[in-house]
């Protein structure tokens, strides 16, 4: 038989609307703290949509070398750096004293790319300044510039790749690049997702797609994951960034393991008029792609975008799959406190399931106080409840009908 190696996170980086750092995050999520308010990145008043989830008093310069020219980066590009150096930190490794093994993979998924970037290019041609533009705005608007930027500065020993899949872009990264230590090809990696799409034209076009809620005036209560009363989405940006590493290396070297990543599926929708079809055989091959039963799942994080449609959907193909087990599972949709960072959900889900395995702590979903029928199941409502997860499912849907489960478990020393 061909070994599988075993794969675990050893390190962990995030900036979300909730809180910069795990511990923000982690607290905010427990609590439900809510990190969704005015758009301030630029004047939307004329938009029906003035709300969106924002990283609070993100400084580039803080995170980011003078040397490199942060200012340059589109800001998805920054926020990814600054959750690898996060990364690396947490997993005792020194960025200026790398051991990392060559080759290590930087794999890093996006869903907008560099929209500001490109909006401000085409605000110059619009203002008749076409030749005017910044000499860094090609290299800087590709959709490979953040994996590009984190490779540069890890050296030699790092070769870039860019998943683009939607929303699953961040998790479809993470599980790329989990293949490749379990195969053998490499033995540790650094990858996430990172998205900044607060932005004019992006807003617009969520709008028109009547993709985001336009309560203004209770920004913190916007999102509301599997409630009745929920209208929409909240647009958000993020990044979450992990170190991962082949078991036996990280024992070698004294590394703590969050979790260990078990199992991957996906799958795109299977029926247009069913949203979220796919959901059902990605879980499923997730499930089977780590030799595991829907007995051995302790705990699930929802999608749940806060959707009308695609919450009941979600919910539909979990009781599909889990059949009466659906109403023993705990499950939660962290959206209510991070809005939906599309290509970084999935990695913010992941950081907080390890979170939530480490402290045996199940985290609540937000602003869910009323009931609807078709939404029926263990949400876990208004405040975080004690639990040990030994093994969590990880569900992330995209527009286009893109889905991807993880599996992850409770790792050995915990």
């Amino acid at each position: 038989m061909v070994k599988r190696n075993r794969v675990v996170i050893t390190g962990m980086g995030v900036l979300a609307p909730n809180g910069i750092g795990l511990d923000a995050f982690w607290e905010s999520v427990l609590h439900c703290r809510s990190g969704i308010g005015p758009i301030t990145l630029f004047d939307a008043s004329r938009f029906k949509t003035q709300i969106a989830g924002e990283i609070k008093d993100f400084d580039p310069a803080d995170y980011i070398e003078p040397e490199l020219k942060p200012k340059r980066m589109a800001r998805h590009t920054q926020l990814a750096y600054a959750a690898t150096m996060m990364a690396l930190k947490d997993a005792g490794l020194e960025i200026n004293n790398l051991s990392l093994p060559s080759p290590t993979p930087v794999v890093i998924g996006v869903s907008t790319s560099a929209i500001d970037v490109i909006e401000s290019v085409h605000f110059a041609v619009e203002r008749g300044t076409p030749n005017r533009a910044p000499v860094s705005s090609a290299a800087a608007s590709i959709p490979q510039a953040a994996a590009n930027t984190i490779a540069d500065r890890i050296g030699a020993c790092a070769n870039a790749t860019t998943v683009s899949s939607a929303c699953p872009s961040g998790l479809d990264a993470l599980a790329d690049a989990a293949a490749m230590i379990r195969s053998g090809e490499v033995e540790a990696a650094v990858a996430g997702g990172a998205d900044a799409p607060i932005t004019p034209l992006t807003l617009a076009s969520f709008i028109g797609s009547g993709l985001v809620s336009a309560s203004n005036g209770e920004p913190e209560t916007a999102s509301k994951p599997f409630d009745l009363t929920r209208e929409s989405g909240v647009l958000a940006e993020g990044a979450g960034i992990f170190v991962l590493e082949n078991w036996e290396r990280a024992l070698a070297r004294g590394a703590r393991a969050y979790v260990e990543i078990e199992g991957y599926g996906k799958q795109r929708d299977t029926d247009r008029e069913k949203p979220a079809s796919g959901l059902f055989d990605s879980m499923r091959l997730a499930l089977a792609n780590a030799g595991r039963s829907i007995d051995d799942v302790d705990y699930i994080s929802a999608y749940g975008p806060g959707d009308p449609t695609l919450d009941a959907a979600e919910v539909a193909v979990i009781k599909q799959l889990f059949g009466a087990r659906a109403y023993e599972i705990p499950i939660t949709s962290i959206k209510g406190v991070t809005g939906n960072p599309l290509g970084a959900s999935g990695p913010l889900q992941v950081a907080a399931c390890a979170l939530a395995i480490r402290d045996r702590r199940i985290p609540p979903t937000a602003n869910l106080k009323s009931f609807d029928p078709s939404c029926d199941l263990d949400f876990v409502p208004g405040q975080a409840r004690r639990g040990k997860i030994d093994c969590a499912l990880i569900n992330v849907r995209g527009i286009g009908g893109s889905a991807s489960t993880l599996l992850l478990r409770r790792p050995d020393n915990g």
